[in-house]
This record gives structure tokens, C-alpha cells and sequence, in this order.
């Protein structure tokens, strides 16, 4: 058993959902990125998902896109952010990427280089599983989960071929579209992530639009896990060259925790 589907076990049995922030790496610098993971580590955060910074973010909103453009015009790497991966060994650390820097790295010198720096699952939204398999392979040959994306207009065949292809936890997009802060949720939301959950198996973290306290309460009771990353993004754009900015991200994020607590 993985890491991360130990966190979400033992977070199961503490009766609340798993909270995963997301930050996009080397935003506002490669510098920043470690001491913001310590700091959403502390204020509450299980597992911490950190964004490779692409020039095409197809999944992404402008929010998300905007930090990525931030880190690639301060010239962030992957070589980099490995180097500061390997120093974070606090809570499960999960890579969100594209596949394009993947198959340039390769994809085995890319499982290893993660397994090496402390990467326990990688998220990558434009690989579709039925095309898959050598990734999955060599991820599953350096203990890497592969964590797949199910949208609310995924039909039942597709939803079958991801729970057998993840591992860690299924990734439940909230609606259809790109990442971006929500005013509300959608009201079919609980029924498709009950039956996602009846259907895979697997533990499922909801993601795409979560952004208050609020709206993690609402979606913790009926997912294994909460995914907040436009929100956080958006602070750490706000505060982008003020002191305070780690501080108030570790509030915010500890304001999420405290709304999952049973």
C-alpha cells in the first residue's frame, strides 16, 4: 500500500476527508516553494500537490495559468524542483504535470527522478488511460500512483478503465471546464462522487472550484478528499511580494482544515 492511500486510511478512520492544497512550484519563486509546502504541511494539509509550471495548461484557468507563466519567466525547472522536493518529506507530495515535459524528460528517467525526489503520485490531465500504459508501467516499477481525472461526463466504460489504472486516489473533477474558483457547486455533485466511489473501490478527492471553508465542509461529507489549489494560487498572486504571504496562505489553509474536522 502506497503512501498516499495510507493517508487517505488513516485519515478515514480520524472521520474527516483528506485536504490536498495545490500550489504551482517556483511560484512566486523556486525559493518560496519549500517554505510554503512546510507551512500547508503544519496548517493542516495531508497530502500537498504541487503544479509543474507549462506553457499550455489546458486543464488550467487563468489563475493557475497565470502563476505557471510567473514560474516559467523566473526560469523554474523540473531539475529544480526536484531539488526541492527532495528536501520535503513531511506529508505525501503529489505532481501535477503535463504529459509533453514527461516524454521529454523520459519516461522512466522521469518515474525514477520522482521516486528519488520524494514524489509519491503524479496527476497528468492530458493523458488519457487508454493510452496509458507505458507511463503507468514504468510509474508502477518505481512505486509511483497514477492519479486519473474523472469528469462529471465521463461515461461508465471509461469510469471502469480508471479505477482499474489508478492508484493513491481517483481525481473527481467538480464540472466541466478548467480549474477556477466557484461561487457554488454542482447540485449533482454528491451523486456522481457517491457513485464514483460505489464503482471504483478506489478513494476519491474532489477537486476544480473548491475555494472556502465552506465549500470543503460541504463536499467532505460525502468525498474522501478535498483538492483546493485556484484559491490558494490566487492568494499567493495577492500577496505575491509581501511578507506576510506565507503566513497567510498557512491561515487560509488551516481554515480548510479546521472546516474537515469531524
Amino acid at each position: 500500500m502506497s503512501r498516499i492511500e495510507n493517508t487517505f486510511r488513516r485519515v478515514k478512520k480520524e472521520g474527516r476527508a483528506v485536504l490536498i492544497p495545490f500550489i504551482v512550484a517556483g511560484d512566486p519563486g523556486i525559493e518560496m516553494t519549500e517554505a510554503l509546502v512546510l507551512k500547508m504541511a503544519a496548517s493542516g494539509g495531508d497530502i500537498i500537490e504541487l503544479g509543474v509550471p507549462f506553457s499550455d495548461p489546458i486543464a488550467d484557468g487563468p489563475t493557475i495559468q497565470a502563476a505557471s507563466q510567473r514560474a516559467l519567466q523566473k526560469g523554474v525547472t523540473l531539475e529544480q524542483i526536484f531539488r526541492v522536493t527532495r528536501k520535503l518529506k513531511t506529508v505525501p507530495l503529489v505532481l501535477m504535470t503535463y504529459f509533453n515535459p514527461v516524454l521529454q524528460y523520459g519516461l522512466g528517467d522521469f518515474a525514477g527522478e520522482c521516486q528519488e525526489s520524494g514524489i509519491e503520485g503524479v496527476i497528468i490531465p492530458d493523458l488519457p488511460p487508454e493510452e496509458a500504459g507505458p507511463w503507468i508501467e514504468q510509474a508502477r516499477r518505481h512505486d509511483l500512483d497514477t492519479i486519473f481525472l474523472v469528469a462529471p461526463t465521463s461515461p461508465s466504460e471509461r469510469i471502469r478503465q480508471i479505477s482499474r489504472s489508478s492508484r493513491g486516489f481517483i481525481y473527481s473533477v467538480s464540472v466541466t471546464g478548467v480549474t477556477g474558483t466557484r461561487d457554488t457547486m454542482p447540485e449533482q455533485l454528491e451523486s456522481s462522487v457517491r457513485q464514483l466511489i460505489g464503482q471504483s473501490g478506489k478513494s476519491v478527492a474532489v477537486g476544480f472550484g473548491i475555494s472556502t471553508p465552506e465549500q470543503a465542509r460541504d463536499v467532505a461529507r460525502f468525498a474522501d478528499g478535498v483538492i483546493v489549489g485556484s484559491a490558494i494560487v490566487k492568494m499567493i498572486e495577492e500577496y505575491l511580494d509581501r511578507p506576510e504571504l506565507v503566513s497567510r496562505v498557512g491561515e487560509f489553509v488551516g481554515s480548510l482544515a479546521e472546516a474537515l474536522k469531524p
